[in-house]
């Protein structure tokens, strides 16, 4: 049976869900790295690093590159380093808008406390808000 296309595509963002794994490939996108200098630009214990690099290995994301007894690992392909780039984009803009609500936000005066709405960040909260703001001049 055959996963449908917004399954697999969770499960590769799921892949992609642990810090040390973003770093990792961060870190390759100039090129291979050897695994000392992943090591010694991630504050992880050797173990926790090489499993994370087994989980991208395993995925097909970076390959492993052996030179004596040097093991280095490269992106398979530019198309990560590209998704890479496209999430600081878009956290930039997201970033963007909360910075432009905020500064409307203090803009309009001390927030009034008497009803005790207002407070608080529910499902529509100023992360929403700030995301819906960012979006409103690129429609």
């Amino acid at each position: 049976m055959q996963v449908p296309l917004y399954q697999a595509k969770a499960e590769f963002f799921r892949m992609l869900g642990h810090p040390v794994r973003i770093r990792v490939l961060e870190l390759l996108q100039n090129g291979p790295v050897p695994v000392r200098d992943l090591l010694a630009a991630i504050d992880v214990e050797a173990s926790n690093l090489s499993q994370q690099l087994a989980v991208l290995r395993r995925s097909g994301i970076v390959v492993s590159i052996r030179d004596g007894a040097t093991v280095s690992y490269a992106l398979a392909g530019g198309d990560v380093a590209d998704l890479l780039r496209a999430a600081r984009r878009i956290l930039t803009e997201l970033l963007v808008g909360q910075s432009e609500l905020l500064a409307e936000l203090r803009q309009s005066g001390p927030p009034t406390h008497s009803t005790g709405q207002g407070r608080g960040r529910g499902a529509d909260g100023p992360g929403r808000l700030a995301a819906d703001h960012a979006g409103a001049d690129r429609s």
